[in-house]
């Protein structure tokens, strides 16, 4: 009876169409950011941003050297996305959310096509730079959309759908970069994949309007949407005001924590696959799109399942905390096996520790993203999500600056001990700072 209730609810029902415009959008996003990871592991890209002749065979010392310059790459984008995210939140927060995701999928999808077009290191690093920037929008814009059409109760079972868009996204580059790099090159890969966004931009300015102002939203969804209470006032909060609060804290500190295992994941798995010298049988740029097709088929189910728990919690009468909170724990714990994952010597065995830890990450992620609609009102979620990103852009990049130079001198074994405990930590921060997921009363602005 629950599940036809479900289906009733979502068949027929506008705001879904909101949330798949979103779904597609985050599947994009992460197509373009996550083609980097796989060009990594052509030959002609390695030789290119060294400098080598193509004939030229690599040494182990020109791959310890590669590995650096990656991480440098890397960290690069990481840093313009953490800042990129500050300003994309401010800037939703004051021209809206139609025109706020319109200029940063435009400038996402034109940074992703520049890749492409460059010869270097400096200039792959300009381009890393700009797609930082243009993608930081997409979740700042996304969870504002979803804490504008949806209930307090749907919202993290919306916030689970549009996420897992990030692992079908992955799962796409995994699946059709290698190809691409086969039949056309590395640089093909990056035109052919950011070109893409021009249809997403499109279907967006297509379908988003405000719910008050929709001419295809019925009077009774509206209603449905708004029963938490009518929108608040949307004069936008000021940054200096909002991280006054814990709980902004509550959410930009675990975020620092836990998104530079994910940039990791998305950034390294590849080549961890490729090069980890605990496996007898390496992968190569043929073979390593199915560990990924596994990896985040079952990480977007994650996504979904764990959306849904704390959903379904409420439903059962819990309070939000209690639901948030215990649905993060289940998450934060099934993460901590993964630091087996790097000293096996079973690929298989390897892929069912990381699919485990990257479903429960997303899971994890979705629930977090939620806990600001949960405490702040609409007009200051932007801001506090550009907050968040912030820091968890932050975190990746600082990690990301050291992830090559820990491979070359202590493998693996410390970058997943580090994956396994960084939830549980983060978890304790979240009930330290925010006991309570108290609603925030903006008194000042």
């Amino acid at each position: 009876m629950q599940a036809a209730s479900l289906t009733t609810t979502l068949i027929g029902r506008y705001r879904w169409r909101i949330c798949a415009v979103l779904f597609l959008a985050t599947t994009i996003n992460y197509v373009d950011r996550n083609v980097f990871s796989f060009t990594m592991l052509d030959t002609t890209f390695r030789h290119q941003m060294l400098g080598l002749p193509l004939d030229q065979p690599l040494t182990e010392a020109d791959m310890a050297l590669f590995r650096e310059k990656m991480s440098f790459l890397d960290s690069i984008f990481k840093y313009a996305y953490a800042f990129g995210f500050l300003l994309a939140g401010y800037l939703i927060d004051r021209v809206g959310i139609r025109r706020g995701y319109t200029i940063s999928i435009t400038g996402w999808s034109a940074a992703a096509v520049g890749h492409g077009l460059v010869h270097s290191v400096p200039g792959m690093a300009l381009a890393r730079g700009l797609l930082g920037v243009g993608e930081a929008g997409n979740f700042p814009a996304a969870i504002k959309t979803v804490s504008e059409w949806f209930p307090r109760k749907e919202r993290s079972f919306a916030t689970g759908i549009f996420n897992a868009g990030a692992n079908v996204g992955i799962i796409l580059t995994a699946v059709c970069v290698p190809f691409i790099i086969a039949h056309w090159g590395w640089r093909a890969s990056f035109i052919v994949t950011g070109a893409i966004g021009v249809f997403v931009l499109f279907w967006w300015l297509a379908v988003y309007r405000k719910p008050e102002d929709h001419p295809k939203l019925s009077r009774e969804e509206l209603a449905y949407i708004r029963q938490d209470g009518p929108p608040d006032n949307e004069k936008p909060v000021k940054w200096r005001e909002l991280v006054r609060y814990r709980a902004t804290w509550a959410f930009a500190v675990p975020k620092f924590m836990t998104d530079a295992i994910w940039w990791f994941y998305l950034t390294w798995l590849p080549t961890f696959f490729n090069s980890n010298p605990a496996f007898p049988t390496k992968l190569d740029l043929k073979q390593v799109g199915l560990p990924f097709l596994i990896i985040y088929i079952i990480s977007d189910l994650g996504s979904i399942f764990f959306g849904w728990m704390a959903t379904h919690f409420i439903g059962m009468g819990w309070s939000v905390n209690r639901a948030r909170k215990t649905t993060m724990a289940i998450c934060a714990i099934c993460v901590v096996p993964i630091v087996f994952a790097s000293m096996t010597s079973s690929v298989w065995v390897a892929i069912a520790l990381i699919s485990l830890a990257t479903a429960a990450h997303q899971g994890w992620s979705a629930n977090l993203f939620t806990t600001v609609s949960d405490q702040f009102p609409r007009r200051a979620v932007g801001s506090v999500v550009g907050i968040g990103g912030l820091m968890g852009g932050l975190g990746g990049a600082l990690l990301a600056a050291k992830v090559g130079f820990i491979i070359n001198t202590g493998g693996y074994v410390p970058l997943f001990a580090i994956a396994g405990s960084a939830y549980l930590l983060a978890l304790l921060v979240l009930q330290v700072l925010s006991p309570k997921l108290a609603t925030v009363d903006l008194k000042t602005t």
